[in-house]
């Protein structure tokens, strides 16, 4: 099969690509609609040691893997609950949440999802204040230039993180344009066998045609 070929196929038939992509690209934005919105708050916390110095600055980066510790537990977990009232089991609330660090900006980012955007807000603002109150706590039994500090970085915000309509429904698009692409050659490879003109006895036996019978 030539090039020429493939280009009348797909001029042919190219209906049927359209259609596919089309309807598949419904379905993938009508399936995003269905799915319940998920969103995603995301907090950072800066560690600032009093000292400057090499050895409290490995202190701190010391510090920051026992901070992801102590905020991803059972216990403060409760704590967020009973603080904000919310009617879930610590282990959901836990699942809802991730922590990590940076030990080279001496930065800790907490991510919360959940399906109420301000609600997401409110738990990791909630859940990073209770690592400030209880370093706060801690340098007071600490000198001045040995205590370290902890505050944010900026108030949280929650942002859509399920579903993405768009990249779904490009993704459909896509996908139901190849699908289209297959439809269109494998009817193409069908009737191929089937040789209605005097083209098509040409074309796939290549021998000329010396007469027809015309159609009724």
């Amino acid at each position: 099969m030539e090039l020429r070929d493939y280009g009348r196929i797909l001029r042919q038939r190219g209906w049927v690509i359209v259609v596919m992509a089309v309807l598949t690209a419904v379905a993938a934005f009508g399936f995003s609609k269905m799915q319940t919105e998920l969103y995603e708050s995301n907090l950072k916390m800066l560690v600032l040691p009093s000292r400057t110095d090499f050895g409290q600055a490995q202190a701190a980066k010391e510090l920051l893997r026992s901070y992801e510790q102590w905020l991803y537990s059972r216990y403060r977990a409760q704590a967020v609950i009973n603080e904000l009232q919310l009617d879930m089991t610590a282990e959901t609330l836990l699942g809802d949440m991730k922590v990590a660090s940076d030990n080279a900006s001496f930065v800790i980012q907490m991510t919360v999802e959940n399906t109420d955007p301000n609600l997401a807000n409110d738990i990791a603002t909630a859940w990073g204040n209770l690592l400030i109150q209880w370093q706060n706590a801690n340098n007071d039994k600490l000198q001045k230039e040995d205590r370290i500090t902890i505050e944010f970085l900026d108030d949280p915000q929650a942002g859509l993180s399920k579903p993405n309509t768009k990249i779904n429904t490009a993704a459909g698009f896509v996908f139901g344009a190849l699908i289209g692409v297959l439809v269109v050659f494998a009817l193409e490879w069908y009737e191929s066998g089937i040789m209605r003109r005097a083209e098509d006895v040409e074309r796939y036996l290549d021998i000329p045609v010396i007469g027809s019978i015309p159609s009724q």
